[in-house]
């Protein structure tokens, strides 16, 4: 049932907006970027270098749901490119024997997603001579404890 209602002389409202789809800016973004991805020469884009860098007290208890793995600087599109490529470099349940608490990857539970935990940094911008990944430091894949037994 619809909560559109008409009162008065006015033009019948169906409850849908005069935009079109994919015309915003956003959207328009979003296609380039993955017309960028798909095409050969996507090794070739301009990357921006950043270091992600823990912020939370090391008693903080999200620690312990996420381990940390120290500074790491990546090369990325975004701030949070940064973080999805730093937690892509973790170990990911589905590679041992173990299982996700609320979703079908544990990669959102990353240290890194976490803003309370890292903070990204932004230490240089517009280079083209580095691929997209991990930079420098090291990111631990023993984040995952498996359920077999040792």
């Amino acid at each position: 049932m619809s909560n559109v209602s008409r009162t008065g002389k006015e033009e019948i409202n169906n409850a849908t907006s005069p935009t079109t789809f994919g015309k915003s800016v956003e959207s328009q973004a979003q296609m380039q970027d993955a017309a960028a991805e798909a095409s050969a020469d996507a090794g070739d884009e301009l990357l921006n270098i950043y270091r992600l860098e823990p912020i939370a007290a090391p008693d903080d208890p999200r620690w312990d749901n996420s381990p940390g793995h120290g500074i790491v600087v990546v090369a990325a599109r975004t701030p949070g490119d940064a973080r999805i490529v730093a937690a892509a470099r973790e170990l990911d349940f589905m590679e041992v024997d173990a299982a996700p608490a609320e979703d079908v990857t544990t990669a959102n539970a990353s240290a890194f997603r976490d803003d309370k935990l890292y903070t990204v940094i932004e230490i240089d911008r517009n280079r083209r001579d580095v691929k997209r990944g991990i930079v420098e430091g090291t990111v631990s894949v023993d984040t995952i404890r498996s359920v077999e037994p040792d």
